[in-house]
This record gives structure tokens, C-alpha cells and sequence, in this order.
């Protein structure tokens, strides 16, 4: 770059001081002490470029400094070039006394000033936080959506944003409707309409998801309206996530009795617990529950001080503690809350939509309090779905499901693992999801669950492949190989996508079949299962399902925990 030097005999002199510190390969700060000004690195992108001048006065660039980076401005010697001046600056982290030179245009005063782009677009659907912090929901955006920027909040080091203040930007026709304002992650985002329209299709994720469709509509949506960009996995520090996990369900009440589980705990490999806190009733008094379900705080099992000293048993014990939370099949929300139910004319019990943003929260604030009250590992969301009966009650005339973002089912489903994965890990605890063993038949099921758009986001996922629900007559008596026709199947839905989740297992730890028992499950019957998750590369852990967590069944077959490749 050829340098235009400015008259001025000030900025002369600046400039030919500069060169001789340039010659002389260092600088003295006796040079500088007629002006000093600090200031930040502003710009439109993460990073801004800084240039340092040659021996003949020249500029060229030099780094990327991420914005928000300090800067002294030490004198008031400057260079313009094509009409754009250029003021010398020192990096303030940078010990080594280097002189460079960056655009005036890119420094401000102020903090608040270092982020200069005026609008963003929406490449993941994303949720609108009320607040900067925490999980209270303002609205909702699409993918594509246009959004102003109005400020921001939190910035790393490389210059990326946490969170943007945003307003979903207006049209002539919805120019009189209320403006939607919130704060969104920046991870979401993108600088442009055509990044934002843009779906990521690296190796073919979504060509793969194109294709998995099934022989008959089922009304859950299209794999295809999916988010299949790399998620990035968290690690949360000082709590390292369980990878293997061989854990152990515990219903409240065996939680709270625990002398018996624990003991057989340590003489086992078992490493981790999955510790109810809502299945149908609430397990503790949660104070989060009494503002916004006061029907499941009245009913729930044990004081919030009784089972905090459960859970901090198993913590003391160094066991990797998972809540487990049932998400939309909640009677006592319903009861609560019968707008965020769905309405239909089919009988049934009254299932909370899935669609309802109110019933993301209310999930999410019991999770966020477990994590910060006990400490838990990890959450678990069960039931992350719509009911059983979302087929027929989509073919009902007469069906609302409170779906005010018209988004499917299956987007509705991905949207909120979104929500509750970003919650949940800022809150300091991992996020697992359990699905219906069918997910790995390759569709889009009809309560709106996928296996890869579920897998992208959680850290570990839980499908539930029972061996009295799967194959031909009396699957049960021998589990292995229904379970390995099962396993390959979902072992090849981990591949349609670049970053799955662990693939931690339920496997059946009940009699069998549970209508009407005849098959006692036992070590061999359980290592069957276990065999072939990990010989189809499912290696991430199980969980034996018995729901009265039976201490005599954990002791029938406690050598599974002790299982070794």
C-alpha cells in the first residue's frame, strides 16, 4: 500500500518516528508521552485487520486482532491512504512494543461500541430470551428470518458474540404489528440472507435425510425442514461428562431409600444413576413448580430438603447423577395449564403440545433448578414428543395444537432440544433425550421424533428398544438377535450426521413380556443386549429399564454393570 503523507508537520513527524522504530526494530515511550488514549477495536466481523508500515513508510497487513481487543492510541500520528486514515496504535495485551496501524473508523471509546453490524439473519432456528439470562422465552424466529440488531451482550476472546439484541425486522404489510424483541445466540446467526438460506449438506446430511421418508404420510413433517449444522459439544469444567455411561434407574422413592443401591453400587462397575424428578408426579416441592404448576407442587412426593439429601448421597459417592424429567406428559400441568394443551375430540388424557413455549419453560426451569440445588451431572428429558395418538388426532377436523409458529412436529421437537441444551448446559450440566425404539427405522415418526436431528444436539441419546416391543412372537426369550437387527439400524442414523450423541441404551430389566410375565431377565439376558448394542458400535452406555426399581431384579443381574469389552 502506498502511503499519502499528510502536511501536517506533526503527523510528518509521527510518520518519520514511526519508520525509524520500524528500522531500529523497537520503540521507547518517551516518544509518546504527548498523547494517550485508550480505546477498543470496533467492527462488522469477529476480527478486524491491523497493518504495520515497511521501511519506506508502506502499509500492509499485518493480523486479525478480535474485536474488543484494548488498544493506546499514544500519539496523534496517523497515515491516510485512499481517503481512509489509519491511526497508529499499541495492542494492549502485547508486551513486545509493536506499532500498528488500523483504520480510524475501527476503535471506540466505549465497549458497548466494539459491535458495529446493524442487522443479522437466522441460519438456526432460534429461541427470543426475554432477558439476557436465563431461559424465559420472548419469542421465536425461523430460519431466514431477518433480524436488527440493537445491541448485545458477552464476547470471547476470538471476538464472537454470545447473545444479540434483536427485533425480528418489519415489512410494509406487518409494519403496524407489535415488534418481537429479545436476545438470540449469536451461534445462530449469519451476516447474510443467503448463509441464512443455506443448509448444510457437507457429505451429503441432508441428501441422506431427503431420503428418509416413509410409505404413508404420518404428519410429523419432513426430515428435510431440519438442522444439520455441526453442534458443538460442550464441556463443562470440573464436571467431565460420562461418556460410558452404566447406570442405574432409580425412582423417586428408591432415590430417597437409597442404603440398598448404593451398597450395590459399589460393588459393581455401575458408574451413573438416573434419578426421577417428574414422572407424572413431581418427586420434590419445587419451587419452580409452585409458580408455574401449583397442581404438581401440592402433589409432589418429598420435601426439596429431603430429596437434596438424596441426590447429594450419590454426589458424595462420586456417582454421576441424570435427572430424569418426563417433558409433555404431564397430567398436572394440563390440569394447570389447559391452553397449552392440546384440544381434540378423541379421548385420552390431556397432553401438554409440544408446540407450547409455556411448557418448554416450565421443563426447562425445573432442569436449570436441579442442576443449580443438587448439582445434578446431567439432565434427562423423557417423552420429548407429541402423544401416541398425534397420527389420528392430525387426521381429526377438529385438532389444535397450539402450534403458533407453524412450525411440524418434528421441527417443534429439534427446536426445543435447541432450547434446552443451550439452558441446560449454561446452567452446568449435560442434556440427554430418550426416543421411542422406532426412531431408528429412518422416518420421521409421527409424534415428531428423528434420530439425527435429536443426536446433532444432545450430548447423549436414550432410545428405548424393550425386546417385548420389537420383532416377531417371543422375541424376549432370546434378546440378542432382535436386538442387534434394532442396533444396526440405529447404529446407521448416528452416521447420517457429523456430530452424534453418545448412543446410551435402554435395555429391557424387567420380566418379559411385561403384559403378561414368563422370562425372567437376568445377567444373561441382559448381557445379550448389551452384547449386541456394542457389537453395532452403540457404545456409549446403557440403562436397565425396571420402573419399580426393584433391588432384587438389580441384584438378579448386577453383573451387567460390570460389563467389559
Amino acid at each position: 500500500m502506498e502511503v499519502k503523507k499528510r502536511p501536517a508537520l506533526r503527523i510528518i513527524i509521527g510518520i518519520v518516528t514511526v519508520v525509524l522504530a520500524c528500522m531500529s526494530g523497537a520503540s521507547t515511550t518517551a516518544e509518546h508521552t504527548a498523547f494517550e488514549q485508550k480505546a477498543f477495536i470496533a467492527g462488522e466481523e469477529s476480527t478486524v485487520t491491523v497493518y504495520q508500515p515497511d521501511k519506506q513508510g508502506n502499509l500492509h497487513k499485518s493480523k486479525e486482532v478480535p474485536r474488543g481487543s484494548r488498544v493506546i492510541v499514544r500519539d496523534e500520528a496517523s497515515i491516510e491512504l485512499d481517503g481512509t486514515e489509519y491511526s497508529r496504535v499499541f495492542l494492549a495485551n502485547d508486551k513486545s512494543g509493536e506499532v500498528y496501524y488500523i483504520a480510524e473508523g475501527s476503535l471506540t471509546k466505549k465497549k458497548s461500541g466494539v459491535v458495529r453490524e446493524k442487522e443479522v439473519y437466522v441460519r438456526t432456528p432460534v429461541t427470543l430470551y426475554a432477558n439476557s439470562k436465563g431461559p424465559e422465552i420472548a419469542g421465536f424466529a425461523p430460519k431466514g428470518t431477518k433480524l436488527k440488531v440493537t445491541g448485545y451482550t458477552g464476547l470471547d476472546d476470538k471476538g464472537v458474540v454470545n447473545k444479540y439484541k434483536v427485533q425480528i425486522a418489519t415489512d410494509e404489510e406487518s409494519k403496524d404489528k407489535p415488534v418481537t424483541e429479545g436476545f438470540a445466540y449469536g451461534k445462530y446467526l449469519v451476516r447474510t440472507q443467503e448463509k441464512a438460506d443455506a443448509n448444510y449438506n457437507e457429505n451429503g446430511e441432508y441428501d441422506k435425510a431427503a431420503k428418509s421418508t416413509y410409505d404413508m404420510e404420518l404428519y410429523g413433517g419432513k426430515a428435510t425442514d431440519l438442522d444439520y449444522y455441526p453442534y458443538e459439544r460442550t464441556e463443562i469444567k470440573g464436571k467431565p461428562f460420562c461418556r460410558e455411561a452404566k447406570a442405574m434407574y432409580l425412582n423417586w422413592y428408591a432415590a430417597v431409600h437409597n442404603d440398598a443401591y448404593i451398597k450395590l453400587i459399589k460393588e459393581t462397575g455401575c458408574n451413573a444413576v438416573v434419578i426421577d424428578i417428574k414422572d407424572g408426579a413431581l418427586s420434590y416441592k419445587s419451587p419452580a413448580a409452585e409458580k408455574l404448576s401449583p397442581t404438581a407442587y401440592k402433589k409432589a412426593q418429598v420435601s426439596l430438603e429431603e430429596f437434596e439429601a438424596a441426590v447429594k448421597t450419590f454426589n458424595d459417592e462420586g456417582i454421576y447423577t441424570i435427572g430424569r424429567i418426563a417433558c409433555f406428559n404431564d397430567a398436572h400441568y394440563a390440569k394447570d395449564h389447559p391452553e397449552d394443551c392440546i384440544k381434540t375430540g378423541l379421548s385420552g388424557s390431556a397432553w401438554p403440545s409440544a408446540y407450547s413455549r409455556n411448557m418448554w419453560y416450565y421443563n426447562v426451569a425445573l432442569a436449570i433448578e436441579a442442576v443449580e440445588l443438587m448439582d445434578f451431572d446431567e439432565i434427562q428429558f423423557d417423552y420429548v414428543r407429541f402423544p401416541e395418538l398425534a397420527y389420528e388426532m392430525s387426521q381429526e377436523p377438529g385438532t389444535d395444537f397450539r402450534n403458533a409458529y407453524g412450525e411440524s412436529k418434528v421441527q417443534a421437537i429439534q427446536n426445543f432440544c435447541f432450547y434446552a441444551a443451550d439452558q441446560i448446559h449454561e446452567a452446568g450440566a449435560y442434556f440427554s433425550v430418550d426416543v421411542f425404539g422406532e426412531c431408528s427405522n429412518g422416518y420421521v415418526t409421527a409424534y415428531g421424533q428423528y434420530w439425527p436431528g435429536i443426536s446433532n444436539i444432545v450430548d447423549a441419546i436414550s432410545s428405548m428398544p424393550y425386546t417385548d416391543h420389537f420383532g416377531s412372537e417371543d422375541t424376549w426369550s432370546e434378546p440378542k438377535g432382535v436386538m442387534s437387527a434394532w442396533a444396526k439400524k440405529a447404529a446407521k442414523e448416528q452416521t447420517k450426521i457429523p456430530t452424534p450423541a453418545a448412543a446410551r441404551t435402554w435395555v429391557t430389566g424387567y420380566n418379559t413380556p411385561f403384559w403378561a410375565p414368563s422370562v425372567t431377565y437376568d445377567n444373561n439376558k441382559l448381557k445379550q443386549q448389551v452384547d449386541a448394542l456394542y457389537d453395532a458400535g452403540l457404545d456409549g452406555g446403557f440403562i436397565p429399564w425396571n420402573s419399580a426399581s426393584s433391588i432384587d431384579s438389580y441384584k438378579l443381574y448386577k453383573g451387567i454393570w460390570d460389563y467389559e469389552r
